[in-house]
């Protein structure tokens, strides 16, 4: 149906790439190179646990942190891609781009932030595994939330209907 005019109309690895890189780099990259400092420090030093019984709680209640924001991020994700993006008909397909990267990425820093209450957690109590946790979880939510082809077509389809409407941003 519409699949096939968008790919032709459209040059959607292009328009995929540059919100797919900058994630990756907020939500793979960063978040490993900060868990391999963790795991030098692991092996190298001795950390304490320095609130004792209260680390089991601690661990739970950040994870209650991390599934709030991972929720928040994606409503965040949907509710910023309902509004208009494109500025003017003739420059769709550059709005477009600009726009996905530009909505996209305060969503993968909120959710690359999950991974901080790993690391936290790490320098408080010493323990490795349960950092690790945060980060994969992090890194799985990035994955739910990632750009795709198909989620692409149906946000292009989505912004031509509002620019039938003349539904433009800021108007």
């Amino acid at each position: 149906m519409n699949r096939t005019r968008y790919d032709e109309e459209y040059d959607l690895a292009k328009i995929v790439v540059r919100p797919l890189y900058f994630g990756m780099v907020a939500n793979v990259f960063v978040p490993m190179v900060l868990l391999l400092l963790c795991y030098y420090v692991n092996n190298k030093y001795y950390l304490e646990n320095r609130i004792g019984d209260f680390a089991n709680t601690l661990f739970y209640l950040f994870g209650v942190l991390a599934l709030g924001q991972a929720a928040v991020a994606l409503w965040w994700r949907h509710s910023r891609f309902r509004k208009p993006m494109i500025r003017r008909a003739e420059t769709f397909e550059a709005d477009f781009s600009d726009g996905l990267l530009q909505r996209s990425r305060p969503v993968f820093v909120l959710i690359a932030s999950i991974s901080l209450w790993g690391y936290i957690y790490f320098f408080v109590t010493g323990r490795f595994r349960e950092a690790v946790f945060f980060v994969v979880f992090s890194f799985l939510v990035f994955q739910v939330v990632r750009p795709r082809y198909g989620y692409v077509r149906r946000l292009i389809g989505y912004q031509k209907e509002l620019v039938k409407r003349r539904e433009l941003p800021g108007g």
